[in-house]
């Protein structure tokens, strides 16, 4: 079985949202990294020299590779990547090797065959 490495960054008051979206496309969990901050296209607005921008949260999905897209896809539509300039971000890396995925892989197993 091989695996993908989804990493998506988004904001904060959509992380919850997006986890249990991505769980019900096929990712069996996530590790979720609060309180990063970065910078898109144009710099974040300023008042009176205090940054106004929304925190992000960093989202880690370890999932199948059969399942990646559409797990990416879904949490594209669910955190308005597309509709909303600025909201976040995600992508997909290939994963060498894991360990300690043992028990995910026997769940996965039935669910990557129907993919297949």
């Amino acid at each position: 079985m091989h695996f993908k490495l989804l990493i998506a960054l988004v904001e904060d008051d959509k992380t919850d949202a997006v986890v249990a979206a991505a769980r019900k496309a096929g990712a069996t969990g996530c590790t979720v990294i609060n309180q990063a901050r970065g910078e898109g296209l144009e710099k974040a607005k300023t008042f009176f020299g205090l940054a106004l921008e929304t925190q992000r949260d960093v989202l880690l999905f370890l999932v199948e590779q059969h399942l990646s897209r559409d797990i990416l896809e879904t949490i594209q539509d669910v955190g308005e990547f597309e509709n909303k300039p600025g909201t976040g971000i995600a992508f997909q890396i290939d994963v060498e090797d894991a360990v300690g995925v043992a028990s995910q892989m026997k769940q996965l197993t039935g669910v990557v065959e129907e993919k297949i």
